[in-house]
């Protein structure tokens, strides 16, 4: 089957079960959001098998990003302050306080590659799940119309008249004019979405404008992940697109910027 036949059907499915879930309710976006956060950890996990240097504690980091989701998750249905977050804080302690009895090579890096893998998945998925509030679900549900947006055309763009590359060194296959067309085509879909009075022209281009580099920088993060660890896909879940970190590496770098407008603008423009 030809690649972008297959990228096309994979994303359609993959596109369809997180709008549905999200439009649908609360428990249907939870449980949607939770396999593939599920999927993402245990991918970030396997991405260390071969390197020589990292051999963070794998069970303790499943454990840990489980619980913590978990708790995620209870403080979402209980309508509870994300102040819930401290509780946390000792989990991401014990994990690192597990290297004490490991005695591996480079605890440092050891810890740090656990950690950061905590904060790059259990950060923007528990950010999503509170963005699922009925009030601003359909804000959540815009945030990814122009993510989807900028990858969909910018990869289009790029094979149609892309010549000058962006970031040869980490991605060779991107180019300015792929970019700057998903931008284009994000800054439409946001005018688009404006129209729904779900809310105003100012909001939904301030998203973009914070929406398209986000993406595409976490787009870039991710194949720098995947450069250093000398792989070409983060798993094979998604058949045309590779791993579920492939396809969300744009919005797991987007989530938190979209996060802090979308409270920014209800505290001070609403």
């Amino acid at each position: 089957m030809n690649n972008l036949l297959l990228r096309a059907i994979t994303g359609f499915f993959f596109v369809a079960s997180i709008l549905l879930s999200v439009w649908f309710n609360l428990y249907a976006a939870i449980a949607v959001f939770s396999v593939f956060f599920v999927a993402s950890v245990i991918e970030y996990s396997n991405l260390f098998n071969k390197h020589e240097q990292i051999s963070f504690f794998k069970t303790g980091f499943l454990l840990t990003a489980f619980l913590s989701f978990a708790l995620v998750i209870f403080v979402t249905l209980e309508g509870k302050n994300p102040g819930y977050f401290l509780f946390l804080l000792p989990l991401f302690f014990l994990f690192m306080v597990s290297e004490l009895w490991r005695n591996k090579k480079e605890p440092i890096y050891n810890i740090s590659a656990g950690v950061l893998g905590l904060l790059y998945i259990l950060l923007p998925f528990s950010l999503m799940l509170f963005l699922t509030d009925t009030s601003v679900k359909w804000l959540l549900i815009g945030m990814f119309l122009l993510i989807w947006t900028n990858d969909t055309f910018a990869y289009l763009s790029g094979r149609l008249i892309g010549k000058t590359k962006l970031f040869e060194r980490i991605s060779p296959k991107k180019t300015w004019e792929g970019t700057l067309g998903g931008v284009a085509f994000t800054f439409l879909t946001a005018f688009l979405l404006s129209l729904n009075g779900e809310g105003t022209i100012v909001f939904w281009l301030v998203a973009a404008a914070i929406v398209a580099p986000a993406a595409i920088v976490g787009d870039l993060l991710e194949s720098l992940f995947k450069r250093n660890l000398n792989i070409k896909d983060s798993g094979s879940i998604l058949p045309g697109h590779g791993g579920i970190l492939d396809r969300f590496d744009a919005t797991l770098f987007a989530v938190p910027f979209f996060f802090c407008w979308v409270v920014a603008y209800r505290l001070f423009f609403v």
